[in-house]
């Protein structure tokens, strides 16, 4: 798994990795040199053709595969399809663009699981999910071999991948705490926890004293978001529930607020801005995120479960929308006694994401679209 690990640092670099695996008789191999799209350059783009005699293909998700038109089917996660010559730009619209096409011929299939690998890795790490690939062989290719050796080229299997990417529950370690008196709740207090992978930080900040917490404790789960968190985007209403929530513990005598990194529903910070320019172009939010490759809604609660356990908290009154998190505590055996409703304000720049999140994914905020009234009227305006 150290070399998965490795494999994520050398991607989000720019730098290319070569990815082996087991053929199904386990009697030979089969691997490709890989790159993320992101970041990917003129050089690297050339070092690929010349590797495969011109023959390079773009690994996408099955979600990324519909908008390209190319009608996936079945339970196939990862596609791919070659490429005609496109430079790093063209490849980067063909990855994440509306409305754009592959230049005929396209030959399609379904990736091998180096590439399948290789494109889980870069999902993993944020990165546009999209990477460029050669297939090779390093028993039969003494060029490619000396190639990967002289360019310090990592290489890592693909079943090191899996494990890295297909762990069923993270598991997050403490690192440090103190107190941060806060406008909306002066006695609060910062814990720290970050999960062992390394790859993610998250922080239960911890309002009131213990031994004055309401039983059941008033708990939320807030994925970050650098825009209306830190700079009060009209976009959304992300920093209106945190403030809300602060202020709803500091009244009640205490509760814990999640903060999860997992910003722009764990796409990161430059795949949401990418979502927010496709936005713009008359995208909702769920489309948005499917049109660069992602699902409807990529985060996960385990850490957070694992946070909860490790505070000693095990029955909550869930601050909450959204039926996901519900469900992800209790599946994770935190005992959901009540949900609080939290609604923040419509405006004309946050409406569609709000109907998206009524109509398209379940949230429970029927009645703040209802009350809206004339502002609803006139934010559609």
């Amino acid at each position: 798994m150290y070399r998965a690990e490795r494999g994520l640092f050398e991607l989000r670099r720019g730098r290319a990795l070569y990815v082996r695996s087991a053929a199904a008789d386990q009697a030979t191999e089969e691997g490709a040199v890989l790159a993320s799209v992101e970041g990917l350059g003129r050089e690297t783009l050339e070092r690929f053709r010349w590797l495969g005699a011109g023959y390079v293909r773009l690994v996408v998700t099955e979600h990324r595969a519909r908008v390209l038109g190319l009608s996936p089917s079945g339970n196939t996660r990862a596609w791919s399809l070659n490429l005609n010559g496109e430079n790093p730009t063209e490849i980067m619209r063909l990855s994440s663009a509306v409305a754009v096409r592959p230049t005929a011929p396209c030959d399609v299939r379904e990736a091998s699981a180096a590439e399948a690998a290789g494109l889980a890795l870069v999902r993993l790490g944020t990165l546009l999910p999209a990477v460029v690939s050669v297939s090779a062989d390093l028993a039969r290719a003494g060029a490619l071999s000396g190639w990967l050796a002289d360019a310090g080229v990592l290489d890592v299997t693909s079943a090191e991948i899996e494990a890295m990417v297909g762990r069923p529950q993270v598991e997050v370690t403490y690192v440090s705490d103190a107190p941060v008196p806060l406008a909306e709740a002066e006695d609060a207090r910062f814990v720290i926890f970050t999960e062992t992978n390394g790859l993610l930080e998250h922080v239960a900040i911890l309002i009131g004293q213990r031994q004055d917490w309401p039983d059941p404790i008033p708990v939320r789960l807030h994925s970050a978001c650098l825009t209306g968190d830190l700079f009060g985007s009209l976009r959304c209403d992300c920093g209106e529930q945190l403030r809300g929530t602060l202020r709803l513990f500091n009244a009640r005598k205490g509760g814990v607020l999640l903060y999860l990194a997992q910003e722009g529903r764990a796409i990161g910070l430059g795949n949401k801005f990418r979502a927010y320019a496709l936005q713009d172009e008359g995208l909702d939010t769920i489309d948005a995120d499917c049109t660069l490759g992602f699902g409807a809604d990529e985060r996960r609660y385990d850490a957070a479960v694992q946070i909860l356990r490790k505070l000693g908290i095990e029955r909550v009154q869930l601050v909450t929308n959204n039926p996901d998190k519900m469900r992800a505590l209790e599946e994770g055996g935190i005992h959901v006694a009540a949900r609080l409703p939290l609604h923040g304000r419509i405006n004309r720049h946050n409406l569609t994401y709000v109907r998206a999140k009524v109509h398209r994914a379940g949230h429970w905020l029927g009645e703040m679209l209802a009350g809206a009234g004339d502002q609803n009227d006139t934010a559609s305006r």
